[in-house]
């Protein structure tokens, strides 16, 4: 009787343990079974567009938004994207790699339902690495935009966005020859630039913070396309009120850096430095420090900006550049040139109302009396902002001269 009972439950036991290996993934979606998106570019719609939209969300009787978007899409083909280090392929391999897919749409998520009808598979964008936005459209705003992917849990927060000074959709259609994915490309390009202080850090979550803040303006990489296959980061496109206010160039990226105390250093700068010749020099290092004082009514702010960097070229000139008086020299003309660039980056950013540097931040932080009596909404803190009277002081200190016989 024991034996049987013994028997029973080692058969029931079983009988559990191999239910647990014969389940089978029943939720499971196989990869290519869904439609990965691997980049969006947004473009105003051209006029007569609505006749081709088709009525996914909404019926043409009904009210809807005046402006269309356009909306190009980069969507992954199975088995086409690489997945580990591949040797360089021509473009007709790139586009195979990739699915261009353009639809119209009266706003962001609009155009994607449109998306979703000419698509088979279910759109996924847990995979969106880089959103293109085109300069009318930034300057249009980005809040709209904004609001979806905000609201959408699969957009990641370390998702870039870019202001192209072209069509988008052209930024989708780039097919560059090291990389089998444009998308791919185009993220390691910024990424990059991070890393060799050609661009700070700003990822898509950061831009927000930034435009959430009343005391600050969030800044974009500003991108172009040369020839038919380079991308290059033309320089920052910064806001003002939800919008695009200006761009700079790509020194002006620099200056930004410099002011921010943003490291590494990376960008160099020709000088004529007199009975020398020309003497290029690249920074490495920025250390500032920035202070905030109440005067007159109004707050002023004091740069104190510390630059370590290294010649990299002399030209023109048979002038020995190792000594004492020369290096001197030379840190002077850098600082004297170099702080000219930051100062007027900045008054144009005053004039255009956009406090990218964040200096209403520390008024808000360390002068909180005067933040409280006169900032009540953010508008009011950008229209201070121009009228800040701002005392830059830059010191270059050289490391290094480099080998030479």
């Amino acid at each position: 009787m024991n034996k049987r009972i013994v028997l029973n439950g080692l058969l029931g036991l079983l009988f559990i343990c191999s239910g647990l290996f014969l389940t089978g993934c029943w939720d499971s979606l196989e990869i290519e079974n869904r439609a990965l998106v691997l980049a969006l570019a947004i473009d105003e719609a051209p006029p007569g567009s609505e006749n081709e939209e088709d009525n996914v969300t909404h019926i043409n009787d009904g009210k809807l938004p005046d402006k269309m978007i356009r909306i190009t899409a980069q969507i992954a083909v199975p088995g086409r994207v690489p997945l580990g280090p591949s040797s360089a392929t021509s473009g007709e391999e790139t586009q195979n790699s990739v699915w261009v897919v353009q639809v119209v749409g009266h706003s962001l998520d609009d155009a994607l339902n449109n998306l979703q009808q000419q698509i088979a598979d279910p759109k996924y964008l847990i995979h969106l690495r880089v959103i293109v936005v085109s300069e009318a459209i930034a300057k249009q705003g980005l809040e709209d935009l904004s609001d979806y992917l905000k609201r959408n849990p699969e957009v990641r927060r370390r998702t870039w966005l870019l202001v192209s000074d072209m069509e988008a959709a052209k930024i989708m259609n780039a097919a560059p020859p090291l990389e089998r994915v444009p998308t791919l490309y185009l993220l390691s390009m910024v990424e990059k630039a991070v890393k060799t202080g050609k661009f700070p850090l700003d990822y898509l979550g950061i831009f927000w913070t930034a435009e959430s803040k009343w005391g600050q303006d969030g800044y974009l990489p500003y991108i172009s396309i040369r020839g038919k296959e380079n991308i290059l980061i033309k320089g920052m496109a910064y806001f003002s009120g939800g919008k695009l206010a200006g761009t700079t160039t790509p020194i002006e990226i620099g200056a930004f850096m410099a002011a921010k105390g943003i490291d590494p250093g990376g960008y160099s700068i020709l000088l004529d430095v007199p009975g020398i010749g020309f003497v290029m020099v690249q920074t490495q290092e920025r250390h500032t420090n920035m202070q905030v004082d109440i005067q007159n009514g109004l707050p002023k702010v004091t740069l104190n900006i510390k630059l370590e960097g290294t010649i990299t070229e002399h030209s023109e000139g048979g002038a020995d550049i190792g000594s004492k008086q020369a290096l001197a020299l030379i840190e002077k003309t850098f600082a004297t040139n170099a702080s000219g660039i930051v100062e007027d980056f900045l008054k144009v950013t005053q004039s255009k109302r956009s406090d990218v540097l964040g200096v209403g931040e520390l008024v808000r932080a360390h002068r909180s009396a005067y933040w409280n009596k006169h900032v009540h909404s953010k508008r009011d803190w950008e229209d201070i902002y121009a009228k800040v009277p701002m005392d830059i002081k830059l010191h270059m200190t050289i490391r290094r001269v480099g080998l030479k016989n």
